[in-house]
């Protein structure tokens, strides 16, 4: 059996969805995943994020980062999306991502994907778990298979125990408060042992 194909797509506006999701890729390819690394298209002017010092400084940091397409969610056998919060939901640009994916969906290219999902907020009851659930939502839709970490490791309560995915705080300075390291990359682990499962039972 081919090892098992991880799309890794994220939105960044502050740095952190992007380190979550590196993260994640070292911990999927040390199970054994075939990753691409992928953010999600940016669609606020250039005017606005340039009077942003950290959110220009993302932009750069995340330049040579490729775009994701549908191509690239065809291609995966699972995915795991990391955005930040937005009012208890994705951000507008996941959720645009999200919304161009009609095609792949009607023709039943979603069906059976694994997929995961991990977030941030500036609050521990900042709308991180909303956030998570409505992208899940989303994947009902896909008819995709739901990997949440579930209490799954101790190392999950150490990161503030959130079953659905991982979720991080984020103070003023723009650093995560929780130590989530070891949660996302055992939440790779685990959708990454999801998907081979499902490979394997489909061949």
């Amino acid at each position: 059996m081919s090892n098992v194909k991880l799309a890794i797509v994220f939105y960044s506006m502050g740095g952190t969805n992007f380190q979550l999701s590196k993260w994640a890729k070292e911990g999927a390819e040390a199970a054994g995943a075939e990753v691409r690394l992928l953010k999600v298209q940016e669609l606020a002017p250039e005017s606005v994020i340039e009077g942003n010092e950290v959110w220009k400084k993302t932009v750069d940091a995340t330049k040579d980062v490729p775009v994701a397409t549908s191509d690239d969610l065809e291609w995966a056998d699972a995915i795991i999306f990391s955005t930040p919060t937005r009012f208890g939901n994705v951000a507008s640009q996941m959720k645009q991502f999200l919304d161009t994916q009609g095609g792949l969906w009607a023709s039943g290219k979603t069906v059976n994907k694994v997929v995961s999902a991990m977030t941030s907020a500036q609050n521990p009851h900042g709308g991180q778990e909303a956030t998570i659930l409505a992208l899940y939502t989303s994947m009902m839709h896909w008819g995709a298979i739901i990997a949440a970490p579930g209490y799954t490791d101790q190392v999950l309560f150490g990161a503030g125990g959130n079953p659905y995915g991982t979720s991080v705080s984020v103070d003023q300075d723009g650093k995560m408060i929780e130590d989530v390291e070891g949660a996302v990359k055992h939440q790779a682990k685990r959708t990454v042992q999801v998907a081979e499962w499902v490979k394997k039972g489909s061949q």
